[in-house]
């Protein structure tokens, strides 16, 4: 027997949150060589038309202030989010309240990066979250993101 597939309340889709932490939003223009050329606003519309073609709810939410990470975080449980993908950006380095927040929903989750930390500073190298990741994808650029979401999308074909 089957599994019930968990869905949205409101659409009866399963639901997927992208989760992006501080500075994301200079995306474009901050360091390309480490981020890229892409905008979030690029990045967000890519992975919400993709899910939209696989039938999936994604929301994606960016902030720069940990807080509204958290609370966005302790939302997603009663939301039914079934799947998490999260750029914690600088708080992967330093958050424990965000790692204690993923934790206490027990929502799965992929950490992503868009460059690749294990060859930039050594402070960058140590994650908070990948500890408790389903997977950690790291270096890709943008691609990390579109690699996270495929990988979940083939999961909601097999839970």
């Amino acid at each position: 027997m089957t599994k019930p597939k968990s869905a949205s309340r409101t659409t009866g889709k399963p639901r997927l949150l992208v989760l992006h932490g501080p500075n994301l939003n200079l995306l474009g223009t901050r360091e390309p060589q480490h981020y890229g050329s892409l905008t979030l606003e690029d990045i967000n519309l890519a992975l919400a038309r993709r899910a939209a073609a696989a039938d999936v709810d994604l929301e994606s939410f960016q902030t720069n202030h940990e807080g509204a990470l958290i609370e966005r975080i302790h939302a997603a449980r009663s939301q039914d989010v079934r799947y998490i993908i999260i750029n914690p950006a600088a708080w992967t380095h330093t958050s424990v309240a965000i790692r204690d927040a993923l934790a206490g929903v027990a929502i799965p989750f992929i950490e992503v990066h868009l460059s690749n930390v294990h060859a930039r500073e050594p402070f960058r190298q140590h994650s908070f979250f990948s500890d408790l990741a389903i997977g950690v994808i790291s270096g890709l650029g943008h691609e990390s993101y579109y690699l996270a979401l495929e990988f979940l999308l083939n999961k909601f074909n097999t839970d």
